[in-house]
């Protein structure tokens, strides 16, 4: 079993200098489970007291190619070389959105941020600057960052048809609230009735094509299609939030796989293997309001050390098979997981795209947020618990997917499924039957 006195006297001594001995309050798991990282390798995790972890939240997602990738952070100590923020503008810029440009065809123009909430806030005040509008539209079950005006959930108290948005957190001003139509995800009567009565005071739809904080639900390609249709037909801003699926389900993103493309897109995380860096693009007639009336800027935005890296990730992704690499392990992740499940008699569906997947112990995949209710999450948290425990690394929380990168190998899909097992029967307080898990199926 696991030891942690080194970690747990690192959140005594850190507790007196940070909130919670922690720099982001998701990191905080409690005075005896909060974990300091000693280092990352490839798909793995090691912590102070040197227990090793195959790591499944890779970051929440940024990592696509796997932790400390030689040719990323190469291209990185090359670049800072010569300096790494200037208040002015250098090549690398023009390279790298010509890069994003060319893998996303729905973006024409682009501008960096250093992170996706960064980027999906200065998106949503160009939307409002375009239409000269300012109410929006989100779904249950997004998180598109951690600026105020986004920061709403569903009451799950509330009607289903027309939910309540409520704050995520005290000090969110609550007049912002009147601004928010949340609506139910995958629902195209709601959407449609919403956009119907009320479309000529929306700037945007905001919507994730896979609900990255909510055990990755997809969207269903009739719902995209008609958000588009809708957009287009009341004069609103199509804005895709891809900061997760963004170059790790395709090189387009979910754009691609979709077949539909968005007047405005947010981008972040496997765009740059764990560096900061994000960007958000979009239409010509749209974008160039920046600077002819739209605010943006920001003292880190295109910096050397993010455009360095994403360039090198973007050329890999590109021009590589790493992605290929990325959902073939994903789906062998899956067949893995279903091998485990199966012989326990409990329903189980995936969730996802094989990139950022999770499993439900449920009867039906879900659709929208409020699926999530009737599944058992209490068990998966007992079982996401006992694999932690056993050195396999998924988020605690039932919403969050397992990402998977490129580092994963077949050797770790076998020890996941093991500690699977053992998870699960502990969970249960019963054997479940032995297999052999072929991780190569």
């Amino acid at each position: 079993m696991r030891t942690l006195s080194k970690s747990q006297a690192l959140w005594q001594s850190a507790k007196e200098r940070l909130p919670q001995g922690v720099a982001s309050n998701y990191r905080f798991w409690g005075p005896e489970e909060t974990l300091y990282v000693d280092r990352a390798c490839g798909a793995h995790l090691f912590d102070v007291d040197g227990n090793r972890y195959i790591d499944y939240r890779l970051g929440y997602g940024p990592v696509i190619l796997g932790h400390a990738d030689e040719r990323v952070d190469n291209a990185v100590c090359e670049a800072v070389r010569d300096g790494v923020i200037f208040a002015l503008s250098h090549p690398l810029e023009q390279q790298v959105a010509a890069r994003l440009i060319a893998m996303m065809p729905a973006i024409e123009l682009v501008r960096f941020s250093p992170s996706g909430t960064e980027a999906t806030h200065h998106a949503l005040r160009l939307a409002r600057g375009y239409t000269g509008r300012e109410k929006f539209v989100i779904f249950e079950g997004n998180y598109n960052g951690l600026h105020d005006h986004v920061m709403f959930q569903a009451d799950l108290d509330s009607p289903r048809e027309r939910p309540v948005a409520q704050p995520r957190s005290r000090g969110i001003p609550g007049v912002l609230a009147e601004l928010v139509l949340m609506l139910p995800f995958n629902d195209c009567e709601a959407l449609e009735r919403t956009i119907g009565e009320r479309g000529h005071e929306i700037a945007a739809i905001i919507v994730e094509p896979i609900l990255g904080n909510c055990g990755g639900i997809p969207a269903e390609r009739e719902f995209l299609h008609l958000v588009r249709r809708l957009c287009d037909e009341h004069g609103i801003v199509m804005f895709m939030d891809e900061v997760k699926t963004g170059f790790r389900v395709g090189p387009g993103g979910a754009q691609e796989l979709y077949g539909v493309r968005a007047d405005l897109t947010t981008v972040a995380k496997a765009m740059g293997n764990g560096y900061p860096v994000a960007a958000f693009g979009g239409k010509r007639e749209i974008m160039e309001l920046l600077g002819n009336g739209v605010s943006h800027g920001g003292t880190y935005n295109g910096n050397r050390v993010a455009l360095a890296a994403a360039d090198a990730v973007l050329d890999i992704l590109q021009h590589t098979d790493a992605l290929e690499q990325v959902h073939a392990r994903g789906r062998q992740l899956q067949a893995a997981i279903a091998e485990v499940l199966r012989p326990s008699g409990l329903p189980f569906v995936f969730s996802g795209h094989p990139s950022m997947f999770i499993f439900w112990f449920a009867e039906q995949a879900p659709r929208e947020y409020r699926d999530w209710k009737g599944s058992d999450h209490a068990l998966y948290d007992k079982v996401a618990a006992g694999l932690i425990e056993r050195g396999v690394m998924p988020e605690p929380d039932s919403r969050e997917p397992w990402f998977v990168c490129a580092a994963l190998s077949e050797q770790d899909i076998a020890e996941t499924a093991t500690a699977l097992e053992d998870s699960l029967a502990e969970a249960l307080g019963r054997p479940v039957r032995s297999i052999h898990v072929n991780a190569g199926i």
